[in-house]
């Protein structure tokens, strides 16, 4: 009987042991979940939120932008990257105490090599739309820009984006000019063509000889182009709509958000942005 009750006591304790063990083990993967899922999250806020330390600690901010938009960004005699958002890049990399590393893509490629890391930034005149809101973050604007029709010099005919139906219009691949011609202009206009090209050039090289109707564009951009290539090109009516750009990112980076905005508010302040507006416009911002 003894041995019975102590078989059964040690069968009970044996029971009673694998159920805590069993426990521990239920509970151990929800804890190791809880802390893998609140560390993983930390580590993604982390690695987001931490990505001005990392900008910091590699003493360089990688900056995506076309390289083919004068007096935008291009490269120069020494196949440097120039330009006005050159400047205000290197501008805001002084301010954060790093420099600015340039990578030159098409327009088209820009904000997917964003999502993917290849930049930290774009500062490529990327327009602040509500849309593109939904997918990264935007600076406060670091320019305005006035968006007008263009024509070869000889049209008399097109005066206005009323003038656009049954024309062929040329505009940028995957920029806010195409959005506006295809969700705005097109349903009240009428039906176009719209022909879309990875570079400013060559849309105005076309509209030189005749292949495309008209394009859309402010001339801050044109000038120098219309120039040097002695294009026989101009802007018709009143602009159709001002755009802001600013600086681009990678959502949930409020570090390096806030460091951007204090740069650009200095900038105002201090000057500098007046100085790089001046130098690459001949005018003073106008916001």
């Amino acid at each position: 009987m003894k041995f019975r009750v102590k078989s059964l006591f040690m069968s009970l304790s044996l029971i009673a042991v694998i159920a805590l063990v069993l426990a521990g083990c239920g509970k151990d993967p929800a804890s190791s979940g809880s802390n893998a899922s609140g560390g993983s999250g930390n580590q993604a806020s982390s690695s987001a939120g931490n990505l001005l330390e990392q900008v910091k600690k590699n003493g360089k901010i990688k900056v995506g932008l076309m390289g083919t938009y004068a007096p935008y960004n291009f490269l120069n005699d020494k196949k440097e990257v120039d330009g006005y958002d050159a400047d205000i890049a290197k501008a805001i990399a002084k301010k954060l105490g790093v420099e600015a590393e340039f990578i030159t893509g098409e327009f088209s490629g820009l904000i997917e090599g964003l999502q993917q890391g290849k930049y930290d930034v774009l500062i490529s005149q990327v327009t602040i739309t509500d849309d593109r809101k939904k997918t990264m973050d935007f600076s406060e604007p670091y320019i305005k820009n006035s968006v007008n029709v263009v024509v070869k010099s000889d049209n008399d005919t097109i005066k206005s984006i009323d003038d656009f139906k049954g024309k062929k219009i040329g505009v940028g691949l995957g920029t806010n000019d195409e959005k506006y011609l295809r969700d705005e202009a097109m349903p009240k206009v009428g039906k176009f063509e719209i022909a879309t090209y990875n570079d400013v050039i060559s849309s105005l090289m076309d509209l030189n000889t005749g292949r495309i109707d008209a394009t859309i564009n402010n001339m801050f951009a044109l000038k120098p182009l219309i120039d040097q290539n002695h294009l026989k090109i101009k802007a018709v009516g009143d602009s159709i709509k001002d755009d802001y750009a600013g600086v681009a990112m990678r959502k949930n980076n409020p570090e390096l958000l806030d460091a951007i905005n204090k740069a650009l508010d200095e900038m105002k302040t201090d000057g500098t942005l007046k100085e790089i507006h001046q130098k690459w416009f001949g005018v003073d911002p106008s916001f």
